[in-house]
């Protein structure tokens, strides 16, 4: 019964988180997946300091820019929807999917390229169909960590998104009563809320 009334109620937040989740994490992952490439193989002028510029998006607290991002939001009229919070997730998932994807891209043989574009593939070509088959674990590795993350976030769901496009994580939040807390179906509640990640790993 509890965790009939637990779904009952989580049901849509459920399908919130999981559509977000899903999209963001694949999206984030094959631009990741490219800029990793592209930083680990393709050397070009002033690549070192884009990939620092990159890296420096991993330790901008999100308390510190939800103002300006609220006001983007708004501007580019994504505000209160969930394609705003995916593209949020999104480019907040750029850096850390840009590091894990140069460092393990970095690890295979700069000769398997070369042979590759001897061969004649372009650089989509050798991303392809040598990279790509490669990076398998790779793409595991992020995936779970984009998913579990994104899942889990709460700050910039419950800044952007109101009632209607909320993730599971805002909505278990508000499964309490003002007066009575029902433990037993904030308990089903959070492990429904669990479920997922726990069957990603």
């Amino acid at each position: 019964d509890n965790f009939a009334a637990a779904f009952a109620k989580l049901a849509p937040n459920l399908l919130n988180s999981l559509s977000l989740s899903v999209s963001a994490t694949i999206l984030s992952a094959i631009l990741g997946s490219l800029n990793g490439y592209v930083l680990s193989k393709w050397k070009f002028r002033g690549s070192d300091v884009l990939f620092t510029a990159m890296l420096f998006g991993m330790f901008i607290p999100y308390q510190s820019i939800l103002i300006p991002l609220v006001r983007s939001m708004q501007t580019i009229r994504l505000y209160n929807t969930l394609l705003g919070l995916m593209l949020v997730h999104i480019i907040y998932g750029i850096p850390i999917t840009t590091l894990i994807f140069r460092n393990y891209y970095a690890s295979v043989p700069t000769e398997m390229v070369e042979a590759a574009h001897i061969d004649g593939a372009g650089i989509l070509g050798i991303y392809r169909y040598v990279m790509v088959p490669l990076a398998i674990p790779g793409f595991v590795v992020v995936m779970i960590w984009q998913f579990t993350s994104i899942w889990n976030e709460f700050l910039f769901a419950v800044t952007l998104t109101g009632p209607r496009y909320w993730p599971v994580t805002v909505a278990l939040q508000n499964l309490a009563g003002s007066q009575i807390v029902e433990w037993n179906v904030q308990m089903a509640g959070a492990f429904l809320a669990a479920l997922p990640t726990l069957l990603v790993y």
